[in-house]
């Protein structure tokens, strides 16, 4: 997507990438249907030179005709995040939501990266904001947002009939005048709009006790009540007298000469009784719609009520909580409850939120089947919550205990009989665990009484001295048959094989991923149990997804796994086969380093493609060496670590940005698996490298497992 004329130490370019340019500058002038004429392989190689509005513009056309525009969709997404951001998606309309969803926040709200400042000349028009508004799904409200009130009105009304999620990104202060106009936009999206999910991203009782009033509870309760009282108690609303001193800004879309050009029109005059400390305004959202509508439009009527069926709280307080479990009895439409707090909720706080579920629970109205709590003091409350919620479909829970010892928790203890007795609706099981020792009882106590269960992910799990987890594997035999997927990480298994194989010789799993679960720790002969893993996983003819990384395995290469699976760990390789593998890696000016991104060097016949980034001594290593990728992964692992041990610290708010104005919550969290270098030599430079890169050809170190 950069123009190559504006770096003057770039390699010249061919006559097909200058016409390239070309109809890129020119396009309006050209028109659509000029380009749609071109030949089909000219139109491919195109599309990754085309900016992002032209892309949109062409592609309906383009579908109608077979072709796909992914191409030029992931060329914006490579130039936005660099060449080694991971752009997995499949198919168009993936990467191009993600690219108008990063590309209209920075936009919207003024911010900017290296991609924006090359690309502002495109980007900062009203028809590219439209354009990505037809296409995002969630909004993230922060402020200011008077635009939607003013110059901006016709994108509100487009984004209420596109957005399904709305994410509260910045604390909300309703004493102040202007924050009306964020409530005021909040209720357009969740009461006249389609948006029935919400995000809150930071700690606001006050803001939520607003949302959650009318949406979905339908008891008034009395601490809402005071936390909404507490906000208006000198703020008496005179909407009326307002709206008549508000000016006029002209109505809703209007008429417009064409659908991506919008009309702007006056700002609404905030009256500067907020300096003055008299201000008089109104939390209340029909009174809000009346105060917001502009003079001439047409005549306000009784505002509807939207209904929130999935609410995430990612900074979850004990204030906030205290908010949440006094709606949650009547809260009848909500489906997906999902509660993080970076310090570790209070036993007496999950006990109140188990009481409140319950009494949802009782209702035959009750819509509630996902729930999502982290982080829990103890394992012992996962079951408490269960029990609270026993329709359930899908329950996540993140442990980590930070006392050791007994509990006073209420606690009833269970026979295999008594599990067996009260059966549940749960179909996912997703538990993460961070204690010295956890008892396995209370997740098979679960799998007995779910014979519907199709999905287990654990991690982190340490069992008492003598333990093992086989009991595991048994009960998944035992009690689920209906087992499809099936996800181990950081769990000791070398012990287990026994089970694990006669799981594997009746079950219909589809996806199975064993991750650093020391699987050979305690093998007596490696390769024949290796072998015998290897036949009983062949065994399963509908296994496509297999992922056995970190277990050590270097043997697994000979044994000739079968091509329909998607991941199969090869992280350790005998050496006779290390030897055969070799690091093509240019080194030199990012310009002249993306002319060369598609570079393959034959050696001894098989071709080798230029790598991205090498990993020496621990240091990941870039073409421009500007030690991005290395600071990433470093800030990454920091993160993770930050959480573990110390939870109570807090993290950056969701609108940080690191260096290159990305919001850090949306940093790529993949894992960067390299093989470190034992040796580096510069190889003969060919004639199609330029001049000033250095071609460097590098083979990876051996790992002690296969010296």
């Amino acid at each position: 997507m950069q123009d190559m004329a504006n770096h003057p130490k770039a390699a010249a370019p061919c006559l097909k990438k200058i016409c390239f340019q070309a109809v890129r500058r020119h396009f309006a002038a050209l028109g659509g249907e000029a380009v749609l004429g071109l030949p089909t392989p000219l139109i491919k190689d195109l599309l990754p030179h085309l900016t992002v509005c032209q892309l949109d513009e062409l592609q309906p056309s383009l579908n109608q005709r077979g072709l796909s525009t992914h191409s030029g969709w992931i060329g914006v997404l490579q130039d936005m995040c660099g060449p080694n951001h991971v752009t997995d998606f499949d198919t168009e309309e993936e990467a191009k939501h993600e690219v108008m969803r990063l590309l209209f926040t920075l936009v919207f709200y003024g911010l900017t990266n290296p991609f924006v400042k090359r690309n502002i000349t495109n980007l900062n028009t009203p028809s590219f904001l439209w354009a990505a508004a037809k296409c995002i799904k969630h909004f993230l409200l922060t402020t200011p947002v008077e635009c939607l009130t003013a110059e901006r009105r016709p994108l509100l009304n487009l984004l209420e009939k596109r957005i399904w999620s709305v994410g509260i990104s910045q604390s909300i202060d309703i004493s102040k005048r202007r924050t009306q106009t964020a409530l005021y936009v909040l209720h357009r999206l969740l009461d006249h709009g389609v948006a029935k999910k919400v995000v809150v991203h930071v700690q606001c009782p006050i803001v939520l006790a607003w949302i959650l009033h009318g949406r979905g509870s339908q008891d008034v309760n009395p601490d809402l009540k005071d936390l909404l009282n507490s906000k208006k108690a000198s703020c008496i609303s005179q909407a009326a007298s307002a709206s008549a001193d508000r000016a006029s800004c002209g109505s809703g879309l209007g008429t417009r000469a064409s659908e991506d050009q919008v009309t702007p029109c006056k700002r609404s005059k905030l009256d500067s009784a907020e300096e003055s400390g008299k201000a008089n305004f109104t939390l209340d959202p029909q009174v809000l719609c009346r105060t917001f509508t502009p003079c001439g439009g047409p005549p306000v009527g009784a505002c509807p009520w939207g209904r929130i069926d999935c609410l995430d709280i990612r900074q979850c307080g004990s204030d906030s909580l205290r908010v949440l479990n006094s709606a949650l009895p009547t809260f009848f439409c909500l489906r997906s409850l999902t509660l993080h707090s970076f310090l570790t909720f209070r036993d007496s706080d999950v006990l109140l939120l188990a009481r409140a579920l319950k009494q949802l629970s009782e209702s035959s109205r009750s819509s509630l089947v996902d729930l999502s709590v982290s982080v829990l003091p103890c394992t012992r409350l996962v079951e408490v919550l269960l029990d609270a919620s026993p329709h359930l479909t899908s329950l996540h829970a993140e442990i980590q205990t930070l006392m050791w010892g007994p509990r006073p928790l209420p606690h009833r203890p269970r026979t295999v009989e008594s599990d067996k007795s009260g059966l549940l609706p749960l179909e996912k099981l997703d538990i993460k665990v961070a204690e010295l020792q956890t008892d396995l009882h209370f997740v098979t106590s679960v799998l007995r009484r779910s014979p519907h269960f199709s999905a287990l992910h654990l991690a982190g799990m340490r069992l008492p001295t003598g333990s093992s987890l086989g009991q595991l594997f048994t009960t998944l035999s035992e009690s689920n048959p209906l087992l499809r997927s099936l996800n181990l990480e950081d769990l000791k298994l070398s012990d287990c094989l026994p089970e694990i194989l006669n799981l594997l010789r009746d079950c219909k799993l589809e996806e199975l991923r064993f991750s650093d679960c020391r699987l050979a720790e305690q093998w007596s002969n490696r390769e024949e149990s290796l072998q015998r893993l290897v036949a009983a996983l062949k065994a399963v003819p509908s296994l496509h997804t297999l992922s056995l990384a970190h277990n050590r395995l270097a043997l697994l290469h000979h044994l000739q796994m079968p091509h329909r699976y998607k991941d199969l760990d090869a992280s350790q390789l005998p050496q006779t086969q290390q030897r055969q593998i070799l690091i093509i890696f240019i080194i030199g000016p990012k310009s002249l380093n993306k002319s060369h991104h598609n570079f393959s060097l034959s050696i001894d016949g098989p071709s080798v493609p230029a790598s991205t980034h090498i990993c020496n001594l621990g240091v990941i290593f870039d073409p421009t060496l500007s030690f991005e990728c290395h600071v990433k992964h470093i800030t990454k692992n920091a993160f993770f670590h930050l959480k573990k041990h110390c939870p109570s610290m807090p993290l950056p708010s969701p609108l940080l940005f690191s260096g290159r104005n990305t919001p850090l919550h949306h940093l790529s969290t993949e894992l960067l698996q390299q093989h470190p270098v034992r040796h580096v030599h510069q190889n003969h430079q060919p004639t199609t490298i330029h001049p000033e890169l250095k071609l460097l050809v590098c083979s990876p170190t051996p790992t002690p497992e296969t010296t």
